[in-house]
């Protein structure tokens, strides 16, 4: 792969060449299978003196799930970056030469509005904001016109918080599954470009105890402290430690239901938006907004208010058997959630012997969580969280690093 950015008007344009071994088919860090649709994006709002590895990192973020077995930068980046690269991926970049970036002193939330994204703020309410903004790409037809990035955007400006908004295409480099980031860590493209400018030293992501802990949801039910997504000591935790941007998780520790709570008690509560399709407010129609309404109604103990009905296609895998993306919500739901008997979840309690004591360690934060994150930053997070929701007992503990075994 041979990567070069070209300075643009209103920010920087990355254009990638695939070497012959290299392929417009692979896989993301959690073995999502993505299909390249074309070789170029930009990003807005960043400068176009970045140190060589935020660009490297950057880039690398777009072009990992197709390269195979080497990556060329148009500039020279730190053997720090390089090892990263080499140790995580088998990969061999270069050329080398640059000094390594030292780490700043700022924590910025990469923040998307999200219920998980909006508790990770609370927990830093000084931390500036950086928000990723999907735009048209100039020469791929958009084939998902109904995400209202602009309704996103607009609801972060409205936050009062320091906010730095990135644009960006680089969501159409996907020809398959659809529109997205090749790896989750795109959206942190624009921040990491940005982060001299910042001083950043740590970025934090709102994904909480079942992505970083549970195995993400999507493909693995099990306990996962080596999620090489999210870990420190992970493929990409490494990388961008090596780049001086540390990957921070505030709200690592605690599940989605937490997550809620602390949107919804936040000062940022009218801000709060989960769904991507709604204008006025949240769809209601989506798979996403089912799932998060089960989550809602069960943090504030009051029925299912939902349009979706059973036989919708994005309600029938709760008629099948588990497991279910995000299973321990469905579990806590179940357990909480007054008539739930008689909603399209009805089936799913055949599956489940769910109780309000046998999910209360959802309520909880997990110790562990809290050790990953930088020292800087960890006793601010360890105190709210030790306010905000306590840490776990021995067995509430035991029940996360036991979980899908």
């Amino acid at each position: 792969m041979r990567v070069t950015w070209a300075a643009q008007a209103t920010g920087a344009g990355l254009t990638f060449r695939l070497d012959p071994e290299d392929e417009i088919t692979g896989k993301a860090t959690d073995e999502h299978p993505v299909k390249l649709a074309i070789n170029s994006c930009s990003i807005g709002g960043v400068p176009g003196d970045a140190h060589p590895d935020l660009f490297a990192v950057a880039a690398w973020t777009v072009v990992a799930p197709w390269t195979r077995k080497r990556v060329t930068f148009d500039r020279a980046i730190s053997p720090e970056v390089a090892e990263a690269l080499h140790s995580g991926w088998g990969i061999e970049a270069g050329p080398i030469g640059a000094q390594a970036r030292q780490a700043g002193k700022t924590l910025a939330i990469s923040y998307s509005g999200g219920a998980d994204s909006v508790a990770a703020a609370t927990v830093y309410p000084e931390a500036p904001f950086v928000h990723f903004r999907r735009v048209p790409h100039t020469r791929v037809p958009n084939r998902w016109p109904h995400y209202r990035s602009d309704v996103l955007a607009k609801l972060a400006a409205e936050t009062g918080r320091e906010l730095s908004t990135v644009t960006s295409d680089l969501e159409f480099t996907l020809a398959e599954p659809r529109p997205g980031y090749p790896e989750h860590h795109a959206v942190a493209a624009g921040a990491l470009l940005l982060a001299d400018r910042l001083n950043l030293g740590g970025l934090g992501f709102g994904y909480e105890i079942g992505s970083r802990w549970l195995g993400g949801g999507r493909y693995l039910w099990r306990y996962t402290p080596d999620n090489p997504m999210w870990s420190p000591h992970g493929v990409w935790g490494r990388l961008f430690a090596a780049a001086g941007v540390h990957i921070v998780l505030p709200v690592g520790g605690v599940s989605e239901a937490t997550t809620m709570r602390l949107a919804l008690n936040s000062d940022l509560k009218d801000q709060v938006r989960w769904c991507l399709r709604g204008t006025d407010g949240p769809c209601r129609n989506c798979g996403k907004c089912l799932y998060k309404e089960l989550i809602q109604a069960a943090v504030e103990r009051r029925p299912l208010d939902t349009p979706v009905t059973a036989d919708r296609p994005i309600a029938r895998k709760y008629l099948r058997k588990p497991p279910y993306g995000g299973q321990e919500m469905i579990e806590y739901g179940l357990a909480r959630v007054p008539g739930i008997e008689n909603t399209l979840f009805a089936d799913a309690l055949d599956y489940f012997e769910a109780t309000e004591e046998s999910t209360s360690w959802l309520d909880h934060c997990y110790p562990r969580a809290i050790g990953e994150i930088p020292a800087q930053w960890r006793d601010q997070a360890a105190a709210f969280m030790s306010a905000q929701a306590g840490m776990m007992t021995e067995d509430e503990v035991r029940r996360v690093e036991t979980w899908g075994s």
